[in-house]
């Protein structure tokens, strides 16, 4: 129940919507059993020649129609009725289109807010949380187990509600006709309850099993469509496809275990009615016989009882969509409730332009209890040019990650001009800094979208000097639609020295006066690095810059090298200093790379 009150919080902004759709639904209900009502005047008086009787004692207003009907001939009741039918069904019509109208404009308000809300909260997700989740499943949370969500809204709002009022009408009448029957009719209740509460908990626990499984599929998914590079290079087509089908194939399996056990409550619902009408049929078949009651006053009791059949094996139909959908909200709210492990301060300021320099001071970091950095004191001065070399995992990265807050350290802090990160906005400090990642991204979308990412505001001419720069431009021209060419999923139809021209030109669009390059010529052939080279070298003017660096030739340009080892730093100085020194620095250059 907490969790469907919480669902309920997204309908909120959205209150007039829904109390439109509810009056609409009064409404319709209130036609609906009306129409029921004709049943009395046209057994009785039209087709039966009969006056209405009824075993009990009428209020006055309503003992005051019965008599007019009563003294109405049946040719004028059979004029009446059919005159009225018309009218209530195109009433009870109307209401009915306005209410799902509503109803369904509604969900898909709350499904598009839900799916929003969860989007802006893992946009707001420190690196750590995606490090630990993957991202099949935090799409299938935002696509399959949102759209399960809208099959419990579409439900709950549109037929809860109305199923509920038409069985409070349906349930008036059946009393006030006959409330000893009625009594009798209830005793059904519970032999219906017990097996929809025991299914109900069933198919939540199923339900939650299929999502996950749909998680991942989209895991796997994603994998190896992204990475169908590798797949076809090691010829592991078939394999893929057999595990995928594996997958498939367990979602299927769970979807009919699903769908059976959801699919019974109905038939059984029906059948216990049915079994209460035929009782009710017997004993007050009898009372009519008998002269007790007027044939046309059972028929409402009768059509009315078995009416409540059809409201009752909804509810039980709802009951299962809700238990899935509850399973999906748990999953959903875990990810909405997941605290964020680097956020922005209340009342943070702005970050000034550089003006003196970056220190890491006493800083350390864990990556899960796993020690990555430790007691690092480092200060980089406006200007200058700092390269961090040492092994592969060594904690360069690392630095870098904490310059831009992308991770918090455990202990010390990290400053710019004196200012701790953790009291400026993000926008301010990230604003004044270009990065061109190791694990390099383009987005399925053109090359001039892809360089001004970040900067939707530039104009031609700008996108096309970044480019120049970063020695990109002459092989945009050279694409089919040059700057307006579509490079697809993450730069497919580029090179990989193309890539990472586009992501330099990004990152020094701009014009940040910090700049960090994660092995940015990694990727490029000896040529592609000169020219790359050398446009970083007029880049570098008057910018801060740090290098992670690949290859010897970004090193010696640097004007210090730090060398971190085990998440310390264990030397610095210049290139021909740390060669003189003969430690790591001069065993890693030896190979003629940097690890």
């Amino acid at each position: 129940m907490r969790l469907y009150l919480r669902l309920l919080q997204f309908v909120r902004p959205h209150m007039n919507i829904l109390l439109l759709a509810v009056g609409a639904m009064l409404l319709g209900a209130f036609f609906d059993s009306v129409s029921l009502g004709v049943l009395v005047p046209l057994s009785d008086k039209v087709l039966s020649q009969n006056e209405i009787i009824f075993d009990r004692e009428l209020p006055g207003f309503l003992q005051q129609v019965v008599d007019r009907v009563n003294q109405a001939s049946p040719l004028a009741m059979l004029n009446l009725i059919v005159a009225v039918i018309p009218g209530l069904i195109f009433l009870k019509g109307l209401f009915f289109f306005i209410r799902m109208f509503l109803l369904h404009k509604l969900t898909q308000l709350v499904i598009r807010d839900i799916r929003n809300t969860l989007y802006r909260k893992i946009q707001d997700f420190s690196l750590s949380y995606f490090s630990q989740s993957n991202a099949g499943q935090l799409v299938s949370r935002i696509t399959y187990d949102v759209e399960v969500l809208k099959g419990c809204l579409s439900a709950g709002l549109t037929d809860l509600f109305y199923q509920g009022v038409m069985m409070f009408f349906l349930a008036f009448i059946v009393f006030y006709v006959n409330w000893k029957w009625a009594v009798v009719s209830l005793l059904i209740v519970p032999i219906v309850a017990l097996p929809i509460i025991r299914v109900g908990r069933m198919v939540k626990k199923i339900s939650t099993q299929a999502q996950e499984r749909m998680g991942e599929l989209n895991r796997k998914l994603f994998e190896t469509i992204a990475g169908v590079r590798v797949v076809k290079a090691f010829s592991m087509e078939e394999e893929e496809t057999e595990r995928v089908a594996e997958q498939t194939q367990g979602f299927y399996k769970m979807m009919m275990k699903l769908q059976k056990r959801s699919l019974l409550l109905g038939p059984f619902t029906e059948f216990i009615g049915a079994c209460g009408g035929a009782a009710v049929l017997y004993y007050g078949g009898r009372e009519v016989i008998k002269g007790n009651m007027s044939f046309g006053v059972f028929v409402l009791f009768l059509g009315a009882l078995l009416s409540l059949i059809k409201p009752s094996r909804r509810l039980s139909e709802i009951h299962s969509v809700n238990q899935q959908a509850l399973a999906a909200a748990t999953r959903i709210f875990e990810v909405l409730d997941e605290p964020i492990q680097v956020k922005e301060k209340p009342g943070a300021r702005e970050l000034p332009q550089i003006s003196q320099g970056i220190e890491f001071a006493e800083v350390g970091f864990s990556y899960e209890e796993k020690s990555t950095l430790s007691d690092i004191n480092l200060k980089i001065n406006k200007g200058e040019i700092i390269a961090l070399v040492g092994p592969s995992g060594a904690g360069k990265t690392t630095l870098a990650n904490l310059l831009m807050r992308f991770y918090d350290p455990d202990q010390g802090v990290v400053k710019i001009d004196g200012i701790d990160l953790r009291e400026v906005t993000f926008s301010s400090l990230r604003g004044q800094i270009g990065m061109v990642p190791q694990d390099l991204i383009l987005f399925n979308d053109t090359v001039a979208n892809n360089i001004r990412y970040g900067k939707n505001d530039a104009s031609q001419i700008q996108i096309e000097k970044a480019a120049m720069t970063a020695e990109a431009h002459e092989f945009i021209q050279a694409l089919p639609e040059g700057y307006d060419t579509v490079v697809g999923d993450m730069g497919v139809k580029l090179s990989g020295g193309q890539k990472q021209r586009i992501a330099i030109a990004r990152a020094i669009l701009n014009n940040p006066p910090i700049l960090i390059l994660d092995e940015a010529t990694s990727q490029l052939d000896a040529e592609s690095t000169r020219l790359v080279q050398e446009a970083l070298d007029r880049v570098f003017v008057e910018r801060t810059v740090i290098v992670i660096a690949h290859r010897l030739a970004t090193v010696k340009k640097a004007t210090r090298i730090v060398v971190v080892e085990a998440g310390r730093i264990v030397e610095q100085g210049t290139h021909e200093e740390l060669l003189r020194q003969k430690g790591l620095y001069k065993k890693i250059s030896d190979l003629e790379f940097i690890l």
